[in-house]
Parts: C-alpha cells; structure tokens; sequence
C-alpha cells in the first residue's frame, strides 16, 4: 500500500491557520516513510485491511470543500430531528464545519462550539492532539496530514449542559477521501452529552467508494461526567477508519456508546485511559451487519491509577455473508491497585455464511483488582424460538423479538432516549431484508 495522490503538496494546498498548517506538514513529511498495516498484524487480524487500495481515493480539493455557512440541510435535516431537542448543533460536511449554533445562555456562561480551523481560542487549539497523539497509527497520521478542520466544544469549568449537543458528520463524493474530527474539551466538574452521527450516501457500485478516516478526542476533566453517543450510518460504497480515545481526569465519568450499521467495512478503535484515581469509563455498543458488511471494534481500557472502574459490553449481530470482529484489551498498570475492570462482548450468527471473532484479552501488572472478560459467538438459541413458536408466533416474528430482547439492555443504557426508536426500526429492516429479498 501507499500513499498515492496523498502527498505533502496536496496537504499543503489545503490553506487555512499557521498553526493547523504546521500540524498538517509535520504528519504530511510522514507519510513517504509509513508502514501501512496488513493482515499479518496482529492488531489488522480478521480484517479486510488486505483489500483497501489508497490508490482508489484522493483527498478533497479546496475548492470542493463547501464554505462555512452553506447548510444543504437546514436545522441539521432529519438525522438532527431524530435525536430530539438539543442544546447545541455542528454540521461537517467532508470534514469541512459548515453551520454551528449554541443556545445563547450557554454562550453567556463560556460553552464554545466552533470550527478547529478557525477556532480562536487557545487552550482548545493546544488540546487538539492530546488523545491522538498518544496513540498514533497510519491512519492518524494520514488523518493529521488533510485535517481541514472539524467539530469543537468546549465546556468550562463547572458548567453543566442539560441537553445534548448534537455532531452531524456527512461524507460524501465517489472517489475521495475525508478526514472527520471532533474534540472535546470538558472542564473540571463540568457536565455535558455529546452525540455524533455520521453517515454517507450509497455510491455507483462500480465506482471507487469512499474513505472517511476520523478521529474523535474526548478530555474530560477532574470530577467531569461527559455521556457521548456515536451512530455510524455510513453508505454501502464507503470505508471507514475511525479512532475515539478519551482522557478521564480524577474522579471523572465517560459513558461512551456506540451503534455500528452501515458501512462497506467499518472499523473503531475505541479507547480510554483512565490516568487519575476515582475515574470511570463505561463502553457499550450495538452493531448489526448485514449484505457483505464487515464491522471491526478493536478497544482499550488503560488503567494507569489506582481505584480506577472501567466496565464494556459490546453486542453485535451478523447476517448473511457480513462479518465482524470484537478484540478488546484491558490494561491494568502496575499503578492501578484497588481498580475493577470488566469486559463482555456477545454475538450472535443469524444465518449460515455469517461470521463473528471475539478476542478479549486480559494484561494485569497489578496485585490487587478486581477483572473479567467473557465473550460468545452463536446461534440463536433453539429453545427460545420453539417456545415463543408453541405460543402461536410465526418463526419470522420469533427471531425479531429475540433479536431486539438481545439488544434491548444496551440500548436502555443509552443516554439520549429519543435515538432508541429510531436505531430500533433500522435493525428491524436488516432483520427483514432477508425476508423481501
């Protein structure tokens, strides 16, 4: 693999602020000497990273990129309107923020939302890295050298936001290649929801497709509580390679959930470092594949502190010929005395030709904590559906019920109720597709 039209001059050419053009440069100078991951890494293990080709896709040009303000669905378009009232709204279109608005009491008390690229305030601009940087891979690297801008927030110190704050990523154009970004920056004892949904549009099959290749910072301060929900949607033709990684200050919380359903093969990492006593982070996702879809988590609870908690519960389910795979790694440092760490992934296999790989894995360093991990890959359970079909429900009825029962327990954990419906009728149509088709 290389990196193809993705040179240092075309980074260049994008423009904006010396300070984002600086950062760009020293990730674009990289990219000649990368070593671009294969199947035979252990970390790209199951993976279909053998099939990606650079080749395929070239970076926005500036020109294509729409200027602030240009909003092609006002208000934020459906996609806003599902997720309910909201106290704050950016929309990215190809990484690019396009329309941002903020409740003018929040603005009073100090909440930004903004773009990274225009952004004029300096402790965020300074953040911008902190959780990347930490864990770098080429895809990050690739990521910093065409970042042109992306989703900011910022909560102050003590401020709590009642509502969400919502982030639309739209990525779109047969052939090219964007780069999402969202930091948060949530001050000490402050409080705030962050959702993000990102989606694409279904392309020519015959065409090139699309990459979106992101990165999502989360710094969250002492005795901070951030909830932040993530709702990936992307077209059939698209790519997605995506990091999340949060910071947890002392005393801290990170509710993090994700739901993983659209895309042609889609990968998270999803990461916490946990780096001060008394801090929590709790991971939950939902991922459903269906058709030919591939969908690759890959976590990391990173326990550096003493009296640390971080507990993950990941369920998925495969139809047809889609894959995915679960590889989790719980890290307890030998600083981390008195933590608790737990690890849960379940999958079930809906049809012959379907697959799924769970790999959690334990690394302990400390002598005193508390840790599991479990996973399980399967069928349907027979005697739930002969016992629902005695009752008089029809064997297609039988499986939905026991497919939404199975995801029902993450998605009441999921902290902006108003998704829960619409995330509901989505797995329910991949349920039934096998049936229409």
């Amino acid at each position: 693999m290389t990196a193809g039209s993705f040179t240092p001059d075309a980074a260049a050419a994008l423009g904006g602020p010396d300070w984002l053009a600086r950062r760009r440069r020293a990730a674009a100078e990289q990219l000649d000497d990368l070593e671009w991951p294969s199947e035979h890494d252990e970390i790209w293990r199951y993976s279909r990273i053998g099939e990606l080709d650079l080749g395929r896709y070239r970076p926005i040009a500036p020109e294509e990129l729409d200027p602030p303000g240009v909003e092609r669905a006002p208000g934020g378009g459906p996609f806003a309107a599902e997720i309910g009232e909201h106290a704050g709204l950016i929309v990215v279109r190809n990484g690019r923020v396009v329309h941002h608005e903020l409740d003018g009491g929040l603005e009073t008390k100090g909440v930004v939302v903004c773009d990274l690229a225009t952004c004029s305030e300096d402790d965020v601009r300074g953040a911008l890295g902190t959780c990347s940087d930490a864990s770098p891979d080429a895809f990050t690297v690739l990521h910093d050298a065409f970042l042109a801008g992306g989703a900011c927030i910022r909560v102050p110190d003590g401020v709590v936001v009642d509502r969400p704050i919502v982030v639309l990523h739209w990525s779109q154009g047969d052939g090219l290649a964007t780069f999402p970004h969202t930091l948060l920056v949530a001050g000490d004892g402050s409080e705030v929801t962050l959702v993000e949904r990102s989606g694409s549009p279904d392309l020519d099959a015959g065409g090139h497709g699309h990459l979106a290749d992101g990165v999502v910072e989360l710094l969250v301060g002492d005795n901070a509580h951030v909830r932040y929900v993530t709702v990936q949607e992307h077209g059939a033709q698209t790519w997605s390679v995506a990091l999340q990684r949060a910071h947890l200050g002392r005393d801290s919380t990170l509710r993090s959930s994700a739901v993983a359903l659209g895309g042609d093969y889609a990968r998270l990492r999803s990461e916490s470092l946990l780096a001060a006593p008394g801090a929590e982070s709790e991971l939950i996702a939902v991922y459903f594949g269906d058709h030919e879809q591939m969908l690759d988590f890959r976590t990391f609870q990173d326990h550096d502190a003493p009296h640390t908690r971080s507990d993950l519960l990941f369920k998925g389910a495969v139809e047809d010929t889609a894959r995915s795979v679960y590889s989790g790694l719980v890290r307890l440092r030998p600083s981390a005395q008195k933590s608790e760490a737990y690890q849960t992934n379940r999958n079930l296999v809906l049809t012959e030709g379907a697959g799924a790989e769970s790999i959690p894995n334990l690394e302990i360093e400390a002598n005193d904590v508390r840790c599991s991990h479990a996973s399980t890959v399967g069928p349907i359970d027979e005697e739930q559906l002969y016992y629902l079909e005695t009752r008089g429900i029809r064997p297609e009825e039988a499986e939905r019920l026991i497919v939404l029962g199975f995801f029902d327990d993450v998605f009441a954990r999921l902290p902006v109720p108003a998704l829960v419906d619409p995330l509901r009728r989505t797995v329910i149509e991949k349920i039934e597709h096998r049936s229409d088709a």
